[in-house]
């Protein structure tokens, strides 16, 4: 089917067809030809929403979209498909296809994140949760299992909760390690609100995992309240 998307240049004039423009300038064909790095978010975008409207083109449609979010990738990765089709020009069958290529692009990370890591700081720790926790709108509370080396032996989602918390039982969490043979633990959780200091519970918690590691003879190394743009580490303000 052919393109129907174009776009006013000025008032009262005439809308211009996409098909108008410099061949360099149109999303497909730029990419074939400069390569994907030289395409803008929005012109990516529009080549997997593929049209527009009568008076939009993809293009146009895409960078409305991204202006809404503030041109932030990030915050686009955290809309819906109904999100997504609030925005004229996106149908149900377009906001899936952006949905699928971000959580790719999750996925991605994710694969690359495998690998086995060796956890020497906070900032490894906070690296290696990015695919898991980066844009989640709740709570969830995850644990990392370590061998004597330091290196992970295994991630471990222990509770998936609402916007203001999660439940983490202390009971399961060494049960988990323990049936692992891990030699030390790691706490992390999300906070969707950005906000990273620790709440009374957070440090409640903390305080009783660390004593009843030093019990089991295992250890908790951290623990990591993680936002999409910074963490806090209770190993680094010295409260582990």
């Amino acid at each position: 089917m052919e393109e129907t998307e174009s776009i006013f240049i000025a008032p009262y004039q005439q809308p211009l067809n996409i098909k108008t423009w410099a061949e360099e300038d149109r999303p497909r064909e730029k990419l074939l030809m400069k390569g994907k790095a030289a395409l803008s978010d929005a012109e990516l975008i529009a080549i997997l929403i593929g049209s527009g409207t009568p008076k939009l083109t993809a293009v146009d449609v895409a960078k409305l979209i991204l202006s809404a979010i503030g041109n932030d990738l990030n915050e686009l990765a955290k809309l819906t498909v109904k999100d997504l089709t609030k925005h004229k020009g996106i149908g149900e069958a377009k906001a899936i296809a952006i949905v699928s290529a971000l959580e790719l692009g999750r996925r991605r990370k994710e694969t690359a994140a495998a690998a086995k890591t060796r956890i020497t700081c906070s900032t490894d720790i906070y690296n290696y949760m990015k695919p898991q926790l980066l844009d989640l709108p709740h709570e969830e509370f995850w644990i990392i299992l370590l061998n004597r080396a330091n290196v992970v032996m295994k991630k471990e989602s222990i509770s998936s909760g609402g916007v203001a918390g999660t439940v983490a039982d202390p009971k399961m969490i060494f049960k988990k390690a323990i049936e692992q043979l891990a030699s030390s633990i790691i706490l992390v959780h999300n906070h969707p609100s950005g906000n990273i200091k620790p709440s009374t519970a957070d440090i409640s918690l903390t305080k009783k995992m660390k004593e009843a590691g030093q019990f089991l003879d295992l250890p908790v190394l951290d623990h990591i309240i993680f936002t999409d743009n910074d963490y806090y580490s209770f190993a680094d303000e010295g409260i582990l």
